[in-house]
Order: structure tokens, then C-alpha cells, then sequence
């Protein structure tokens, strides 16, 4: 059963979703050699639009945001370099301009929080944590690319840390609907609540 099947009164509670003043929207790797590769099942540009749309929400509701990218030095020592069956081809020299630059639809915005990240998690080995508990945040929004890659991790530390999460569905993406359902169906909901873009814009 996919999240948009679920009955009403799970997938929409008659409560509020969350505070926006203790609310931090956490954007993973919205980019330009993330965004432009092939995913499904949502294009990229329909995950950076929605992104964009609940940053612009929460910030005015007086919530935070954070944006995430990822990034090495141009020698890659600080990338993980562990032998794996599918190893990361990265090219010469560091990553060019183009792939770290954001959609203009992120980049028009002013986040509260940078963070540059070596890995999958935006939590590893950043001040992730410190920035949002010394903002009295308590409630997660996950959003980005890849679902199973960068925003999973993220949210599973979140979730280790403590923190509320709400995954927004229809604001990440992966590289197959079977890899969405998988995550959606099997994974977050163990962690975080399952939510669309218009829930969030609703709440905030």
C-alpha cells in the first residue's frame, strides 16, 4: 500500500503536523550532477519546485531552513574511499563548477544553514546536530535527492538523534518507482511520517 492510499485519518491527521517555529526543512544535494541525472519517480524539477515551494513556506511561518550539498576537496581525500561492489566515479581534478551549482529555483532562496557534506548522511561528520539544537529545532522536513542515498541516511539519523522527521513523498526521488515504494513503503514509515507538499504547505 502506497502512501497516497493510505485511509484519511492516517494519512492526514486531524492534528497539527508541526510547530514551525522548532521546524527545520533539511534539503539534501539539490545540484547540479545530482538533479541531472535520470531518476523516477518524480523529475528532478518537480522535487526542486516542491522543495523550493516548502522552504519559502516554512521561512515565512518562521521556521528554518537548511540546504545541503555535497562536496570534496579536488584530490578527494576527504571522500570516502572504501573498496564496494559499485564504487563512486568521480572526475579528475575535483568536482567542475556546474556540478555543485544549485537550480535557480534554490539558489534564489536564502537558507538559514549551509552544510557541506563528504558522504551520504547530512549528519556525519557536520554540525548538523549543534545547528539545529541550539535553534530549539525538534521536527525534521526531509527533502532532495537521491530517496535511497543521501535522504535516507539523513533521515535515518535523524531519527537516531531524536528528531521528528516527516519525509515529503512528492519532494525526493530516486533512480525507480520500485526504489521510491520500497523507502515509502517499507523503511519510513518505521522512522518518520509519510507526507505530500500540500500537507506541508498546509500545516506551515
Amino acid at each position: 500500500m502506497f502512501v497516497s492510499e493510505l485511509p484519511m485519518s492516517l494519512n492526514h491527521p486531524q492534528t497539527s503536523l508541526f510547530d514551525p517555529k522548532t521546524t527545520a526543512l533539511i534539503s539534501i544535494d539539490l545540484q547540479g550532477f545530482i538533479i541531472s541525472m535520470p531518476v523516477a519517480p518524480h523529475p528532478a524539477q518537480q522535487v526542486v519546485e516542491n522543495t523550493a515551494a516548502i522552504a519559502r513556506s516554512l521561512k515565512a511561518a518562521g521556521g528554518t531552513t537548511i540546504f545541503v550539498t555535497v562536496g570534496f576537496s579536488d584530490d578527494y581525500a576527504d571522500a570516502v574511499n572504501q573498496p564496494t561492489d559499485q564504487p563512486t566515479a568521480f572526475p579528475q581534478g575535483g568536482l567542475p563548477a556546474e556540478a555543485l551549482r544549485e537550480p535557480p529555483e534554490i539558489a534564489a532562496l536564502t537558507p538559514d544553514v549551509r552544510i557541506t557534506k563528504h558522504q551520504w548522511s547530512a549528519f556525519y561528520g557536520t554540525e548538523m546536530d549543534l545547528q539545529l539544537r541550539r535553534r530549539g529545532i525538534r521536527t525534521v522536513i526531509l527533502a532532495g535527492i537521491a530517496t535511497n542515498l543521501g535522504v535516507e541516511a539523513t533521515i535515518r539519523d535523524a531519527y537516531a538523534h531524536n528528531y521528528a522527521v516527516i519525509a515529503v513523498e512528492d519532494a525526493m526521488t530516486t533512480f525507480s518507482a520500485e526504489m521510491q515504494a520500497f523507502a515509502c513503503e517499507r523503511i519510513f514509515p518505521r522512522l518518520a511520517r509519510i507526507r505530500k507538499t500540500a500537507d506541508i504547505l498546509a500545516n506551515a
